[in-house]
This record gives C-alpha cells, structure tokens and sequence, in this order.
C-alpha cells in the first residue's frame, strides 16, 4: 500500500500577480501573492480534490520559500520532497491580466533555487511510496534538473508506479526565447524536440495543447505531431484543444482529432487563462489515479479547468472535491463563476486558510480586545493600556506553549503592539471591527470610510463583529445592522480574511430558547454566511439545540461556534463549558474579563508587577483551559 497518490516534480515559485484587471503591466499599482509553478500547482490541486500529494522542488532559505513551504502544509501536501537551497533565491513570476487574450508575465528565474534540483535530492523510497510521479517540461530544459527528473520517472517505474508529463513548454525558460517573452507560448526549436523526444518513452501519460504536442513532435500540424509522439511513447496522450475541450488517444491516432476519447465541457467566461493548464491537469489525475474512464476523468479536468479560467490567480482558484461536487450536481448558474455567490462560498469554506493541515477543532481563546472596560479603570493611559496588554499575550503564550487549539481576541486600537507580536505565533488571532457598545453597530476608525483598513491587517487575522441584536428589533434597525453587517462581510472576504459575528440578544431584550436560533437565521437570510459564530452561554440543552441546527442548516462548512463568557465567575463558567460542550459545532471560549479584571485593576494602579500580572492571568486562563477540556471529556 502506497502511502502517496502523487509527487509532482519542477518548479516552485510565488507569483505576484496584478490585482488590477485590464491594464498594462507597467501601470500595475498593487499585487496579489500566491504560490505558483506548475508541478506546485498541480500538488496543491489534486491535494484540494482529495489525492495524497507530494511535492519534490527546491526553495530559497527566506521568506518566499517559507511561504510556498507553509502553503503547501496549509493545502494538505506532503513537502517531505521540498528541499531548501542555502544559496539561492525563490524563483519569482510578476504576471497580470490585460485582457481575454493578453496576460503578461516575466520570470525570474535566473539561478533560482527550483533550478537547482539534482539527482542527490531524489530519495529512492520517497519515490516508491507514490503511485505515481509527474514531471514538467521546465525540468527537462537544463542538465542538473533533468538528471533528477529522470531519476526520479526511472525509480517510480522499478517500483511500479505510474509517470506522466505535462509538457508546460514555456520558450523562454528553454532559453528559446527571451526574458520579455514570457507570455508566448509557442517557438519553433529542433533541439527543444530532440530533447523532450529522448525522454517520452518514460511515461505512461503525456498532456499538452496543441503547440505544446507541436514541439513535441516536431511539426505544426498536430496529428502528425501526435502521431510522432506516439512513435517514440506508448503513453495514452491528451491533447487540450481550449474551448473545444481535450481529446485522449490511447493508441494509434485518427486522421482527425474528433475521433479520440472526449468529455463534457462547461460553458464559462474565460477571465484569466493562466494556471487554466495546471487545474485541468488536477482534474486529470484525479480521474486516472482513481481508475475512472477517460471521459470522466476529462470531465473533472474541464470542470477543473473552467473554474481557473473564471478566477484570479492559479492555485486559489482551483475547486475542492466538495465544491467539485456541488457544480456538476447544480450546474453552470452563471458564466462568470467568479460571481456566483452560492458556488464561491462553498469555494471559499472548503479552501479557506487551515482547512487542510491543521484546522482549528478546538479554540481556546483569551480574549483581551475590550477598549471601553479597560478605559474605565482606575489608573488607565492609553499607554498602559498597550503595556498592560502585551502582558495579556505574554499569559496567552505562556500557556499556548507553541500546542495547537489557543487563541486571542486583541484590538488594534489599544493593543496594538500585542496584535503584531502575536502575529506567527500559532495562535489563532480575532481582530474587533466594531466601535465598542455601538447599537446599531459603528466600525473603529481604523478600518476608514471605506472599510480599506482591512486591507492592512494580516491574512491571519479574523475579523470579529459585536452586534447587538433582537429578533424584535424594529425593521429599520433590523435593516441597517444587517446592511452594516454585510458590508463588513463582504469586505472581509475581499480581502481573504475570516470572519467571526458574535450576537449578543441579553443586552437588547428578553430571550428564551429560540431567540438565539431566530437571529442566526436572519443573518442567513440577508447573506452573511459567518466562518465564526460567537454566542452568549445558554441555560438549557434546548437553546444549543436550536442555535446549532440553525448553523448547520444553512452552512454545512462552518468552522463552528465559541461561547462567550460575559465576565462570570468562573464557577459560573464551568457550569455553562459543561452544558455548551455536549456540542460538537461548539469549538470552544473566547472569555476575557474573567482572566484578566483582577490583574488589569491591580497593575494599573501600581499594586501588581509585571511579573505578577502575567503569573495571574496565566494561571486563571490555564484554568479556563482545563475546564473546558474536562467538559469537552
């Protein structure tokens, strides 16, 4: 039994890509970053569809290549193969989207760490545990990378593995070409065919355009092309037609190109074609790894394809199996995929940060965001107020202590400087939007007019909103928090970052068992489908109940619910731990003043030490921690 289903071999670099659609790249102003190359694509896309991936590359010792490195255990892929070169750099791609035709990009790659794969990086029993192993055509254009792509393909065979290759012709990487040609691809090279030809015997799968085939086989006509292919490789070919699809060949090939294995394609708008190869190819492997007919597994490539095409950037476009699912089970709704909401949230909720590779099934979290309560306090500064926080994360790492499942609400207002400490920390991190006691809510002055603030705020943070709400709420107010609500939401997701709504129905007015379950439906039914939900502790096993089947009824994919703690004793707390952890959607607390309120009063008025404040909290949020645990069982 193979513990791997596939590695993919070649490059591994960050694209930047233009966040401004339709103009030059000269006059891109701001860029999105995201892991790129395509053997790194196609690992982090079949990890998406449920393969056990594996990538073998070489990345820099620096912050681009922790980042491809933390990407990939973020997306489920196995990085036992990702060496890391002390001498040389990530190879980056600055890249953009000037229209449906034109998408400019420039590589750097001069010397790049990717480049520098040798054969003295291939481990025989690495190589074994996959079923199979796929290589890039990049990788065959340079001695050092094609000695171990080809070592690599000859061991997978002696262990009975299957290979493939994408042939991923990019001229200028073949030296065909130069460095302001990075978008064609396509150029005419006798020595580029001699040399992808000596090594096409080796695999039981080839794919590739129709150019792509052309310098293959060495003529523009693409039958004959295939056909010299197929003279030199018994490999089942796939050749990708664009619009018109792709056609397998399992053996001799037709006089015309209609006449070989097809699957159903999907009518959407083209946005971006970049990275449109590698989600196809993840697609591709899905389907022949796990045994299905060719037409199946060319109906997973094209869906596959079909949403890159509609998306920005490669990797973050590519489907999970479960969004994979829901898009043949419901079909194209509108073109431009990018905009259909239902189809992009359960994109998002099934591709979002940590959903593979260490989720968060429990959060324990030290909350110290409150502005309002601290401010109130004898001895309070705004200074103080920062010191006396950074003491509050000192407690939180303390006893965090590097275990995962801890987290901390912190402001950015007081707590500034805590906030960017904590960042890295393995914590997880929620950020308050809400101006404090605001009813309808208002947003802090940081986040600006326009909510642009989010922007600044580190992809791992989650955005957390304090709303206080009734059912029974007048309609006007009802309409405009909702309406504030979204917009925030909205904003939140713009930016990649999570997005926690606590509830708070006890401040506004009488409740019962339903009160909670009849206001998460209603922030369902305007749109705003939270990652978080934050509640108030329930008195009754009824009140969970009805709160959770509310969640789950309209977001099967939610990270789940943490209960609040509303500055109880902690007796009080562990009584409401016991009652709310019976359920499986509850993940865990967020409580505050209960940790730090005797400390925060002491320290500020100079009765406390440091020292003694961070001992204090510690062992009262320690405390908290192992009640939860005992409730949890």
């Amino acid at each position: 039994m193979k513990s791997l289903d596939v590695i993919t071999i070649g490059r591994a670099g960050v694209d930047l890509y233009g966040s401004q659609v339709g103009g030059r790249l000269e006059d891109m102003g701001s860029f999105d970053k995201y892991i790129g190359g395509s053997p790194t694509n196609m690992a982090c896309g079949t990890a998406r569809l449920g393969l056990k991936s594996a990538l073998l590359s070489r990345v820099g010792d620096e912050h681009m290549g922790r980042f491809i490195r933390e990407e990939l255990v973020r997306h489920g892929v196995n990085v036992e193969g990702l060496k890391t070169d002390p001498e040389r750099l990530t190879a980056l791609v600055i890249l953009g989207i000037r229209d449906q035709d034109q998408f400019p990009l420039i590589f750097y790659r001069e010397n790049c760490a990717d480049m520098a794969l040798c054969a003295e990086d291939v481990d025989e029993s690495f190589i074994a545990s996959a079923r199979a192993v796929v290589a890039t055509g990049t990788h065959l254009s340079h001695p050092t990378p094609r000695a171990a792509t080809l070592s690599a393909l000859e061991l997978a065979r002696r262990h009975g593995g299957k290979t493939a290759l994408d042939i991923d012709y990019r001229p200028n990487l073949w030296g065909v070409l130069g460095h302001g040609e990075g978008e064609s691809r396509f150029a005419e090279s006798a020595e580029v065919t001699a040399s992808l030809q000596e090594t096409l015997h080796l695999f039981d799968l080839i794919v590739g355009t129709e150019e792509e085939f052309h310098i293959a086989g060495g003529t523009t006509d693409t039958v004959e092309a295939l056909r010299a292919v197929r003279a030199v490789s018994n490999a089942t070919l796939i050749c990708k037609r664009g619009p018109m699809g792709a056609t397998a060949f399992e053996s001799e090939i037709p006089e015309s190109l209609e006449e070989g294995w097809t699957g159903p394609g999907f009518p959407v708008e083209v946005f971006n074609v970049l990275g449109a190869g590698d989600g196809f190819m993840s697609g591709l492997l899905k389907g022949w790894l796990d045994g299905e007919d060719w037409s199946t597994a060319l109906k997973y490539a094209n869906a596959c394809g079909a949403f890159a095409v509609s998306r920005h950037g490669c990797t973050p476009a590519y489907p999970s199996w479960e969004e994979l699912e829901f898009f043949f089970e419901r079909g194209v709704v509108r073109k431009d995929l990018r905009n259909d909401a239902e189809l992009n949230q359960v994109h998002w909720a099934t591709t979002r940060r940590f959903s593979k590779g260490g989720g968060w099934d429990t959060v324990r979290t030290f909350a110290f965001d409150h502005r309002m309560q601290l401010e109130e306090m004898q001895g309070y500064t705004l200074e103080k107020g920062g010191r006396f926080k950074e003491l509050c994360l000192q407690a939180a790492l303390r006893v965090h202590d590097g275990r995962p499942g801890y987290g901390i609400l912190c402001d950015g207002r007081i707590g500034r400087t805590a906030l960017h400490a904590a960042s890295g920390s393995g914590l997880w991190i929620g950020r308050p939007a809400e101006l404090p006691g605001s009813r309808p809510v208002e947003f802090e002055p940081e986040l600006g007019v326009d909510l642009g603030g989010l922007g600044e705020w580190p992809r791992e943070s989650v955005v957390k909103l304090l709303v206080f709400a009734h059912p029974d709420d007048d309609y006007e107010l009802r309409a405009l928090q909702e309406a504030r609500v979204k917009r925030l939401f909205t904003a939140a997701r713009r930016n990649d970052l999570e997005f926690l709504l606590e509830v708070i129905p006890s401040k506004v007015g009488a409740v019962d068992d339903m009160t909670s379950a009849v206001l998460i439906q209603q922030f369902y039914d305007a749109g705003i489908y939270p990652d978080w939900w934050k509640l108030e502790p329930f008195r009754t096993e009824a009140a969970w109940a009805n709160a959770v089947r509310a969640v789950n009824r309209n977001d099967p994919h939610t990270r789940g619910i943490v209960v609040l703690g509303l500055d109880a004793p902690e007796a009080e707390l562990a009584e409401s731990f016991a009652l709310a952890a019976g359920q499986p959607l509850v993940k865990g607390f967020a409580v505050g003043r209960t940790v730090f309120g005797d400390a925060a009063r002491a320290w500020l008025k100079g009765e406390m030490t440091d020292a003694e404040a961070v001992e204090r909290m510690a062992a009262n949020y320690s405390r908290l921690c192992e009640f939860w645990d005992m409730a949890r069982g």
